[in-house]
């Protein structure tokens, strides 16, 4: 069972940037982001409380926010932004380094120990997103659009932080606040951009949305939480590893998205340097799982 549950994590986080990459096709892309969240942040309220599960207060009610803002609100807002320009599959690689940003935020932060070992798997990553920006550039990939992603994984990674220093009550009510605070700051975003907001008025708008609302913000979520409290959480953790390489395969498949040598080597770089800083002997495990805003 944890192998299919495992299976089913991977396949819906590994789809999730190419649907999001489909859907800016067809809607303007912070605004999608603002109408996923303000569609999971009831549907995860209903969730809560059909599990009688109890909301964040205090400290953990500020920290589900600040999680929220950061996981939702920045890092979909850049995210979603970013996938207008950055092939699905490159997108997805650079979210890999994830786990290696969380475990040396965690530890400026003082919320866990380092070990030499992910600081020498993290500085091996930045060499691996360097190959990656100088491939994509190469195939005139705006600069900017590769920025937006890589800040968006790194506020992904400091919302888990947030997230680890305030024990919540409840993971899913959390998520239920972070959704909901998300969707204030990326419709703030969506305003201040300009963008149209218009209610999407085919299914090439609203499919995409509804698929990440319910298999992305719900379903994997949900997943995932049963991964962890039924396997070792460093096997749960290679998802993270898993999913790129998926999304690759199907970005080539859906979107016909080629990329230069330098891209694919400093996707294995980047993949290979997880794959060590996730090993059980590693150390300490990072913060808070892969990021689940996508």
């Amino acid at each position: 069972m944890p192998y299919l549950v495992f299976m089913g994590c991977c396949l819906i986080w590994g789809s999730t940037f190419l649907a999001i990459r489909v859907g800016n096709e067809a809607v303007p892309p912070v605004w999608a982001a603002t109408i996923r969240l303000v569609l999971a942040a009831p549907l995860l309220t209903l969730l809560v409380l059909a599990t009688r599960q109890r909301f964040p207060r205090g400290p953990a009610l500020r920290g589900a926010l600040l999680f929220g803002i950061f996981n939702f609100g920045v890092n979909m807002s850049l995210l979603y932004w970013g996938e207008r320009v950055v092939p699905s599959g490159i997108a997805a690689v650079l979210y890999a380094t994830v786990p290696l940003s969380t475990a040396l935020i965690a530890a400026g932060m003082r919320v866990e120990r380092l070990v030499a070992s992910k600081v020498a798997a993290a500085i091996v990553a930045i060499v691996g997103v360097a190959i990656i920006f100088a491939g994509e550039l190469k195939l005139d990939v705006p600069l900017e659009g590769l920025i937006a992603i890589f800040l968006a994984a790194t506020a992904a990674s400091l919302s888990s932080v947030f997230l680890k220093r305030t024990p919540q009550p409840s993971a899913i009510a959390a998520n239920a606040v972070g959704a909901a605070a998300g969707a204030i700051v990326c419709a703030a975003v969506s305003l201040v951009i300009g963008e149209d907001h218009s209610l999407p008025s085919t299914l090439a708008g609203w499919g995409p949305i509804v698929y990440l609302t319910l298999a992305g913000s719900l379903g994997a979520y949900v997943l995932y939480t049963w991964l962890v409290q039924h396997w070792p959480v460093t096997n749960a953790s290679m998802v993270g590893v898993v999913v790129p390489v998926l999304a690759v395969i199907l970005g080539a498949v859906a979107k016909q998205e080629q990329r230069s040598a330098e891209s694919y080597l400093g996707a294995a770089v980047v993949l290979v340097a997880v794959i060590v800083a996730l090993r059980p002997w590693a150390g300490t495990r990072y913060a808070g799982g892969p990021a689940v805003a996508k």
